[in-house]
């Protein structure tokens, strides 16, 4: 079964004139295998994934799958809060020919730690994908308790964690009683450093779509234990990362993206594009660490 181990980005969904641009997309992909990146990831919250309808949805993933051509694995997003929906797109991804399904926790229904064990085990029971479950409560309201992971750890096809709650003594503590079992991997660039010192094995990056490489390298050097190189390369990015949430993300990275050309100038409402402030502030945060997009 892939596992989904090392560096990824949370790829950001290109749009031209409210469409999707797939050339765009494809040079995105292509940046991030040439830069070292060891998975990808469409359609994610930074994929802006609650604004895509269906069809734009699986035409993302099945892009990315043709232009990653095998050569890393796709892990696509597929989590919606409609158990139905999920398994409908999660079903989409799989016969598009993804290689996993990241699946956040059901959003807005506020469902109790049963209702998402019953989410994730209704998924996994249609599709014959492995995944990774996605908890991130300051963008659902909802988490998932310590305590319910030993259940989700009865579901076979669940195979790894995106810990984006912000609390690292939790995902330390998933770690110690999982490791082995779930992959726990950082959804917070900031706090990668960190994790992977407790055992996580990886990011899934905000800041990847813009700084591919050292993003990369901070984990790979992680992965060999060459924490004094890895610590001071994460230092020079870590004002990068907090510039990238001066506004609801994906806004701030988009504008990055599309500073050096990358993409059109477009992101869907209700998000907006950013002020000339975070603008500015991303761009001094870059500029200040010396690393090149």
């Amino acid at each position: 079964m892939t596992r989904f181990v090392g560096a990824a980005s949370a790829l950001v969904t290109p749009f031209r004139d409210d469409a999707l641009d797939e050339p765009a997309l494809r040079e995105l992909v292509e940046r991030q295998i040439a830069a070292g990146m060891d998975f990808v990831v469409p359609c994610g919250t930074t994929g802006e994934s609650p604004a895509l309808s269906f069809e734009e949805h699986a035409r993302v993933v099945e892009v990315v799958v043709a232009q990653v051509n095998h050569r890393v694995p796709v892990l696509a997003g597929a989590g919606t809060n409609c158990t139905r929906t999920t398994i409908e797109i999660a079903l989409r991804c799989q016969e598009i020919g993804a290689d996993g399904l990241l699946l956040v926790c059901p959003y807005y229904n506020k469902p109790s730690q049963a209702g998402l064990v019953a989410h994730f085990r209704a998924v996994f029971a249609a599709v014959s994908l492995p995944g990774v479950v996605y908890d991130i409560p300051g963008r659902t309201g909802i988490s998932i308790a310590f305590e319910t992971y030993a259940q989700l750890a009865e579901i076979d096809g669940i195979v790894g964690v995106k810990e984006a709650s912000g609390n690292i003594v939790a995902a330390q503590r998933i770690v110690a009683r999982y490791q082995g079992r779930f992959d726990v991997l950082s959804g917070d660039d900031a706090l990668t450093l960190g994790m992977m010192a407790a055992g996580g094995v990886g990011v899934i990056s905000v800041a990847g779509n813009l700084l591919p490489g050292p993003v990369a390298e901070v984990v790979h050097r992680l992965a060999k234990g060459e924490l004094v190189q890895a610590r001071a390369l994460h230092q020079r990015l870590l004002p990068v990362y907090e510039a990238l949430f001066a506004e609801t993300n994906p806004t701030p990275i988009k504008a990055a993206l599309a500073a050096q050309g990358l993409i059109a100038p477009e992101i869907r409402l209700p998000l907006v594009w950013p002020t000339e402030a975070t603008r500015a502030l991303v761009e001094r945060a870059v500029d200040a660490s010396g690393l090149r997009p």
